[in-house]
């Protein structure tokens, strides 16, 4: 009966449209009364505590570095030099908008951001170089997902965070399915505009190019490259980032003025100012449930519901692809992560291949309504109307859709280069 109650409760303050911080507060406050002796008090110290891990020192510090290359130079070059290779390609522009977006998905962490670095350049490039409209919109709108799946992905930090789960390990896993969505994209991309003529390879631009770009270039492996060797922990590479971030942009392409630097800060502080909030009553939410054995109880009913594995794992696509169509993915990271990871195990699921199968499932609710937040950031940055980006997204939802089922169902393609 508390538990309907609960539900109940959720779904009131979500018809009076609330903020997710309130819903999260009220459910956690509800479930510390109902099920945590009525100690309203052990709330606050659960927020303390849960924001006490140096895991989460990552986030702020890959953010404030994608921020910096954003209002910097990098990202604009990083560009530069996938259009210069694609020329010889037929629709080559198209497949440098698709190679673009996750060059700069490795370097931001974020979606949003990503869409809107690559789209405000590519978008009126596109329309120029008579490439259809709706395919820009759905090429520019789908390809900024990639930002949550390609290291260094904040909701992978989170999902690490809130499960105990290596972040180095999910990083080097997020690696062969993104690679996986960005290659079924650009192939989608030079298909439908094949017909679109091919230019000859310009030698002097691509020197030129990757002259320009090579600092840039280089960050992702660094990154990669540390991570993967044991050199530094996933949160000394969000330091190593911001730091590489900062020399390259302030001495060596000298394009990040100290006052830029500060109005940067100020804006990444504004960011975490609303993301860490939600973070500590999640975290603290996750506590008072898993000392109260809650995932465990759902364990066993789904194990004694679910018919096999493969039953469990369709049942779990459809549910969260639902859930993406109405949550944010940091807030269904933080709520259903600890809830849906115990009885994965009990299906044999390793733990870093569910954090992928969950990311992919949640990052194509940055595509479906009713609040796709990549939709509503394109109807802002491109000018166009709700439905016609909904349209527009269609063919790379069913391309993504169909890596995940690929991703689901062969753990290697994410566990292959574990240690």
């Amino acid at each position: 009966m508390a538990a309907v109650v609960l539900l109940l409760l959720v779904l009131l303050m979500l018809a009076l449209r609330q903020n997710i911080i309130v819903i999260l507060l009220g459910s956690a406050a509800y479930v510390h009364l109902i099920w945590g002796d009525g100690q309203l008090e052990y709330l606050a110290e659960d927020l303390w505590i849960s924001l006490d891990n140096a895991l989460l020192l990552a986030i702020p510090m890959f953010l404030l570095a994608g921020n910096v290359m954003t209002r910097g130079s990098i990202a604009r070059r990083l560009i530069d030099l996938a259009i210069a290779l694609t020329r010889p390609i037929p629709g080559g522009l198209a497949v440098a908008t698709i190679l673009s977006c996750a060059i700069f998905a490795a370097i931001s962490g974020s979606s949003p951001v990503t869409l809107l670095a690559v789209g405000t350049i590519l978008y009126p490039a596109l329309l120029e170089n008579g490439y259809d409209k709706r395919f820009a919109l759905g090429a520019l709108t789908s390809g900024g997902t990639l930002g949550i799946i390609i290291p260094p992905s904040i909701p992978l930090i989170l999902y690490g965070v809130v499960t105990e789960t290596s972040i180095a390990d999910l990083f080097i896993a997020g690696i062969i399915p993104g690679l996986m969505i960005a290659g079924a994209l650009a192939f989608y991309s030079f298909w439908v505009n094949r017909h679109m003529p091919a230019q000859s390879l310009d030698w002097p631009e691509v020197a030129h190019s990757l002259r320009r770009g090579i600092w840039s270039a280089l960050l992702p492996v660094i990154l990669l490259g540390g991570i993967y060797s044991g050199l530094f922990s996933a949160t000394e590479a969000a330091a190593v980032a911001l730091i590489y971030a900062l020399f390259v942009e302030i001495f060596i392409h000298r394009e990040l003025r100290p006052v830029d630097f500060f109005h940067t800060a100020v804006d990444t502080a504004k960011l975490l100012g609303m993301l860490f909030p939600i973070v500590a009553v999640a975290l603290s939410l996750k506590t008072i449930l898993t000392i109260e054995e809650i995932p465990d109880a759902l364990a066993a009913w789904i194990t004694a519901t679910a018919t096999s594995k493969i039953a469990f794992l369709l049942a779990v696509t459809v549910f969260l692809l639902i859930v993406g169509c109405l949550f944010d993915v940091i807030s269904a990271i933080l709520i259903l992560a600890p809830l849906l990871l115990v009885p994965a195990m009990a299906y044999g699921v390793d733990p870093v291949h569910f954090g992928i199968i969950m990311v992919i499932n949640l990052e194509i609710g940055f595509l479906t309504p009713p609040l796709g937040l990549n939709i509503i950031v394109a109807m802002t940055a491109f000018r166009e109307n709700f439905l016609e980006i909904c349209r527009a997204v269609v063919p790379f939802i069913l391309l993504i859709l169909g890596v995940l089922l690929i991703v689901t169902f062969i753990p290697q393609t994410a566990t292959m280069f574990l240690p």
